[in-house]
Order: C-alpha cells, then structure tokens, then sequence
C-alpha cells in the first residue's frame, strides 16, 4: 500500500511538472489580433507625453511606446497597431465593448474599478499623483490657498471625486467648473474662468507645455492630493492577454535593471553570459511559450521601445520637453517604486 502511495505522488509530481513546462494557448484575444494583423490599442486623444498625434497621424509617449511594444511581442511588428483616441468617458466602454484590445490611457487603478468593470488592472507604468496649477499672477503658493476659489476640472474621472475629497477634508468650500472633455477645462482655466486646473501632476506638466502661450506663467504646486497609480487595462476573462500585458511590461522593467538597451539587445542576444539576461532574450530558455509566443518575444520588444528607462527620459523625463523627474518612477534598486517580477 505504502508502495503504490509512493508512485502515485511520483506521477503526480511527474505530470505537474510536464504541466508546467507545457506551452501555454495564445488565447481568445491574441487568437483575434493575430486574425485581424493588429492590436487596437485605446489611447488618451492628446496628451504631450502619453498619447498625442502629430500632423501626419504618428502616435508618441508614453502609453503609446507600450502598446508598440506589445505589439512588436505579440505580432513581430510595432507598426500593426489601429490607435483609437478616446476621452475619459469613452474608455471603459470601449474597452468592455470589445472594439479595442487593450487601454493603455492615462488611468488610475482603483478599487472601485477593479470590481465593477469586468477589466482586470495589469502593470503600474506610471506613479502620479493629483495636483494643481495656478497663473503665476495669482500669488498662490500651496493648495491649501484655495479656499472658496474655483477650479476646472474634467468630470468621469478619478480627479473630481478626489478635488470633492481634498475640499471636504480641509474645509475649503472649492467651487469645482465641470467639463465633459478635457480640452473644454484647460480652455477655461487659461481663459481666467477659474483660479485653477486640476488633474495628475504629469497631466499638469503636458497641458503647461503645450497649451499655454508661456508656459512659465503658470505655476504647478507643491502638494499632491492623491495617489494615481497609472497603467493599462485589459477585459477580464483572458488570462491568456492579461498575462502577455504585464510580462511584457515587467520585461521592460527588467531590461533597464539589467543594462539592455535598444542599441545593445542584439550584442546581447549572443554575447552575454548573465544568466537573467539570456532568460529575457530567449538565448538559453523560451519563456515564450508559456505565454504563448515565440521565444524571441522580449527582444522585439526592447528593439523596438528601448527599456522602461529608455521610453521614460524620450518621452516624459527631464530632457523631454515635459520635463518631469524619474522621481518614484525610478527603479526599486534607485530609490523608486518600479519593480519587475522575474522573468524566470
């Protein structure tokens, strides 16, 4: 009896162990994007530093380079993405609708979203945080001078509820202007109707650059009045994807903890003798296949976008036109929040 107990936990270990190292299904959604040759990827409708347009239609920052990256992993090309531009209202929709495959836009994660929308959160690609800007005329220094002022403000979002908090909480009597889109709120702080604008501190650091007549007459201040932990969505009920999503993003965290770049992946790919760094490139092992990939995946990626180091300082860091500090988004080892599960 003791015996037959013996092979039996033997097979058992035997076949976990096969299950283990089996290949994983693509899934319902990569199955489709591969069908149809494109992600659709959901992106803000023009925000310097995350998701803008240029005149001719190219899609650059931040949320874009990740989707790029995805798509570059996922299809072998970052070129064979269809970006769908949609406001705050439009996003969840749009995404638990089916017509995009993946919201990569500027959005906090919540509790309240995370159990409502049937959209699972993937990969924090962005730490944030909800501020204030003022006319450098006004001669306010600190939010809390806010009392009884009016702020404009973009409704459906995070940043409302949050104004609504921050004013409770401290006694302020703040008269938030409401606005559906978020160019009808920055057209109404910069024409005067309201002392101030609020959204997330990045936010604040796009719309200054891009849409005041001088930028330097307008001041962001000090405080942070929330946490915005920012990142791309995907529908639940596809592990399949929802794993593709966050591996993909971790590998880019990982490539800049481990010194691979865009220019130096390839030298890599067959010189190097770091163990972490062959797992990430698929020179010794195929991580691919268990998400359902090829083993190449991560390498494209990082050809394409460069590391998470990389596609912060091109597009929001202190040489962009942004200017922000890596701050908190730096790596965990650099005083930052930005830590990469193994990819092992």
């Amino acid at each position: 009896m003791q015996m037959k107990t013996l092979k039996l936990a033997a097979t058992l270990v035997a076949a976990a162990g096969t299950l283990l190292a089996a290949p994983a299904h693509a899934g319902k959604t990569l199955d489709a994007i591969k069908a149809r040759g494109q992600v659709v990827c959901g992106v803000n409708t023009g925000l310097a530093g995350f998701s803008a347009a240029d005149s001719s239609g190219n899609w650059s920052g931040l949320d874009v380079d990740i989707c790029k990256a995805i798509a570059a992993a996922t299809l072998g090309d970052a070129t064979k993405i269809k970006y769908v531009p949609l406001n705050a209202q439009q996003r969840f929709t749009a995404l638990q609708s089916g017509e995009i495959d993946i919201l990569s836009r500027n959005t906090t994660f919540t509790l309240t979203r995370d159990g409502s929308l049937g959209l699972s959160q993937t990969v924090v690609t962005y730490y944030d945080g909800q501020g204030f800007m003022v006319p450098v005329k006004s001669k306010i220094k600190s939010a809390k001078q806010l009392k009884n002022q009016t702020v404009c403000v973009q409704s459906g979002t995070t940043t409302e509820k949050n104004l609504t908090d921050f004013s409770k909480a401290n006694n302020l009597g703040i008269k938030p202007v409401v606005f559906e889109k978020v160019e009808a709120a920055t057209g109404a702080y910069f024409a005067g109707r309201c002392v101030a604008y609020t959204t997330d501190a990045s936010g604040l650091a796009s719309v200054r650059n891009k849409e005041a007549k001088n930028p330097a007459e307008h001041l962001i201040l000090p405080e942070l009045i929330s946490k915005e932990p920012l990142g791309p969505m995907v529908r639940r009920g596809d592990d399949e994807w929802f794993a593709i999503t966050k591996w993909v993003i971790y590998g880019l965290l990982e490539a800049e903890e481990y010194g691979v770049t865009q220019a130096n992946v390839d030298q890599l790919k067959t010189s190097s003798t770091d163990p972490v760094v062959q797992r990430l490139l698929g020179s010794t092992e195929d991580t691919g296949k268990l998400l359902g990939l090829d083993r190449d995946w991560m390498a494209r990626a990082i050809k394409t976008t460069g590391n998470y180091g990389e596609i912060f300082e091109r597009n929001v860091g202190p040489k962009s036109p942004l200017g922000l500090p890596r701050g908190i988004n730096n790596l965990w080892n650099k005083g930052g929040l930005q830590y990469a599960y193994p990819i092992r």
